[in-house]
């Protein structure tokens, strides 16, 4: 019998074909689950489900979707273990003033950022409550802890999912769910790189008490850990992961 924090439990990641939902899928794998690799990126998360054995398996899904979700969580294979935990972690990110933003692009960032998220825990409650209970993991941010300049979208989409999970946490702890939130600082990503762009300088991670980035591993850890029974008496809980960007400021 495999062996693991994890074992004979399945788990959904969403946004899991690269990054930090590859980190998780990889953990979560190498931690005894099985587990439903997911996203609208197809090649990457094919060729991830194929590298990781007979205990991963990619299925397209779009979390604005909710078809999708429908199909991701009914499609589980039968001879797999129950679906006990759900990591959201599909997310995009961009930089843009208040004054530049449009209507648009502010309701798609709360669509994938939030809604999605809903969506998704909505869709595993059912088996979850036959499974006997379950662990929701949501993927925030800093800027669900703090504002950010040029961030608006970003900020109010993730300050919205940290207060879904308050409320997931309350409706759902009598059916053994428990729901808490991480909140990565600067994680080593390919969306970190991408809103960095080319001008970050050597001493960009100076100011904070571990004067560097994280990694996509450090996440997965913590969210491996809210997954299994060692976390069993959390629930609504926020985790940074972060450096200790939140910790304060101070000289420097």
């Amino acid at each position: 019998m495999m062996q693991g924090r994890l074992a004979g439990r399945t788990a959904l990641i969403t946004g899991a074909a690269q990054g930090q939902g590859e980190a998780e899928a990889r953990r979560f794998v190498a931690a005894g689950a099985h587990v439903l690799i997911t996203d609208v990126l197809e090649k990457p998360g094919r060729a991830l489900a194929e590298e990781l054995g007979e205990r991963a398996r990619f299925v397209r899904l779009d979390v604005t979707e909710e078809r999708d979700w429908t199909a991701a969580v009914e499609g589980v294979d039968p001879d797999w273990p129950p679906l006990r935990v759900l990591v959201n972690n599909a997310g995009v990110h961009w930089k843009r003033s208040l004054e530049r933003e449009s209507a648009a692009d502010f309701a798609r960032m709360l669509q994938i950022n939030l809604v999605g998220a809903f969506l998704g825990i909505r869709c595993v409650v059912e088996p979850m409550r036959r499974a006997g209970g379950g662990s929701i993991v949501n993927v925030c941010s800093v800027l669900s802890l703090l504002g950010g300049r040029e961030n608006g979208a970003y900020s109010t989409s993730k300050w919205g999912l940290r207060g879904l999970t308050k409320s997931a946490a309350l409706e759902l702890g009598e059916h053994g769910i428990r729901v808490n939130a991480i909140h990565p600082g600067y994680i080593d990503t390919p969306m970190l790189r991408d809103a960095a762009g080319a001008g970050r300088s050597d001493d960009f991670y100076d100011y904070l008490p571990l004067r560097r980035s994280g990694t996509p591993q450090e996440v997965a850890e913590l969210a491996e850990f809210l997954a299994c029974d060692g976390s069993s008496y959390l629930t609504g809980g926020d985790f940074t992961v972060d450096g200790g960007m939140t910790a304060g400021s101070g000289p420097r």
